[in-house]
């Protein structure tokens, strides 16, 4: 039989094989936002020895292996305290499950003991990280070409991918310095209407956002789910930096959602484990179909996963749960050491951005950056391009690498911005890391003056 590689290698066997030509593939693989990633993590293959603030990672110093299966077994034994005979508990670890998840009940209950979100098991569908739970919920609603999804900008980037792999518009909201404003997406729902476009929903992250850090205030929020309900769109709430942010948080969205306005995007990646890949979306809106029967949004985007990921892996879903039931259905208890770490983590960024960067000084040059109090990221004013080029310069020649503001545009914008994230590293490296990207700033800065 003649070697299958050399069909592909061979200087004489190539003549014969199809030729695809990307603009015969779908669009979004030409999207820069598809290629970001790539380039992030090229720069820090390339780069090993730069201290990188681009990860929005969980810190590795909170996982010890041993620990899966004891919750392994703590699911078990849950299972079997409720009565479930041998073959159930088999199944639950070795078979497919159901579509919609098999530890629905432990999240709803979590949910409410930790958030204060009462809604039924039944309006909750476990996914393959919140990034299914974006493209499931989407794909529902995205339902024709005059549908359009709005965004607050800068915002993740997950969800304008999910976007452009479904050919679903996007319209970003702008969010400014000092914070979200409501006026702002009333206007964009009224200029969408006025283009003939239906406006179905507003995604958007309340709290220490990825990439700003930026946190909406309890006020707005209540005006949010007013405008929500008069304008009859829907709220995407994407929460993941809650529970590992340090201090009393406000309520979700979806907390103070009265008429099921709210579809609750939720991950179990940043607060307990990343490598379980274990999300969750709730999505309790009723639904009616042509003969009048009612049932819930959650149905159908099952419906939609089964022809997707099919379902989330049994086993992932266990150590979640196990980790859940082991300290009393509380994510907030497993999380209090990491919550206190990543608040130490940001205060530490920040005060070694005052110590190395001091007012009069970023005054001077027109550097500006804001002070979350919590989740993973802040962000960066400097005023030269933060873009590509000047990235790979500064992991090159400064050894520290961040991320473009300008990724998480979706519409342009962002490019005198820079992300760091500070969940990934060590206090000495932060100090190194600041210390380095200080004097890129500067050289960079005066560079840019020059030219």
């Amino acid at each position: 039989m003649r070697d299958p590689s050399s069909a592909v290698t061979g200087p004489d066997t190539t003549a014969h094989l199809p030729v695809l030509h990307r603009d015969e593939l779908h669009g979004s693989l030409g999207d820069p936002v598809l290629d970001t990633m790539n380039f992030l993590n090229e720069i820090t293959y390339r780069y090993p020895h730069a201290i990188s603030f681009a990860p929005g990672r969980p810190y590795d110093g909170f996982f010890e292996t041993g620990q899966i299966i004891d919750y392994l077994n703590r699911y078990l034994e849950h299972l079997e305290s409720g009565g479930a005979a041998p073959d159930r508990v088999r199944s639950a670890l070795f078979q497919y499950g159901p579509t919609a998840g098999q530890i629905r009940e432990v999240i709803a209950d979590w949910l409410r003991l930790d958030e204060q979100i009462h809604v039924s098991p039944e309006s909750i569908v476990v996914t393959v990280g919140a990034q299914e739970a974006m493209l499931l919920t989407v794909r529902a609603l995205a339902a024709g070409k005059q549908d359009v999804i709005l965004v607050a900008s800068p915002c993740y980037m997950g969800i304008t991918g999910a976007g452009r792999l479904l050919d679903a518009e996007m319209t970003a909201v702008a969010e400014h310095p000092d914070g979200f404003r409501c006026a702002d997406l009333e206007a964009a729902i009224r200029a969408e209407r006025e283009r003939g476009r239906r406006p179905r929903a507003f995604y958007v992250i309340p709290d220490h956002s990825n990439p700003s850090g930026s946190t909406i205030a309890l006020e707005t929020r209540r005006e949010l789910l007013e405008l929500a309900a008069r304008e009859d769109i829907l709220l995407l709430e994407d929460s993941p930096y809650r529970l590992v942010s340090p201090g009393e948080q406000l309520p979700t969205l979806k907390a103070l959602d009265t008429d099921r306005r709210v579809v609750h995007l939720g991950s179990f990646s940043k607060t307990l484990f990343p490598g379980a890949r274990v999300g969750f979306v709730v999505a309790d809106q009723p639904v009616v179909d042509a003969t009048g029967r009612v049932g819930l949004l959650a149905d159908e985007l099952s419906k939609i996963k089964s022809m997707v990921t099919v379902n989330t892996s049994a086993v992932a879903q266990a150590v979640v749960a196990g980790m859940l039931l082991s300290s009393g259905g509380r994510a907030s208890l497993l999380n209090s050491r990491t919550s206190a770490h990543y608040g130490d983590a940001m205060r530490a960024v920040l005060e070694q951005l005052d110590t190395e960067l001091p007012e009069d000084e970023r005054e001077a040059l027109g550097i500006r950056w804001n002070r979350p109090t919590g989740g993973f990221f802040l962000s960066v004013e400097v005023p030269f391009r933060a873009d590509n080029d000047a990235l790979t310069c500064s992991a090159e020649e400064f050894g520290v690498i961040w991320t473009p503001m300008s990724y998480f545009h979706p519409q342009g914008g962002g490019e005198h911005g820079l992300r760091l994230s500070v969940s990934y590293l060590t206090h000495e490296e932060i100090v190194q890391g600041v210390g380095r990207l200080a004097r890129f700033i500067r050289t960079r800065t005066a560079t840019s003056q020059e030219g």
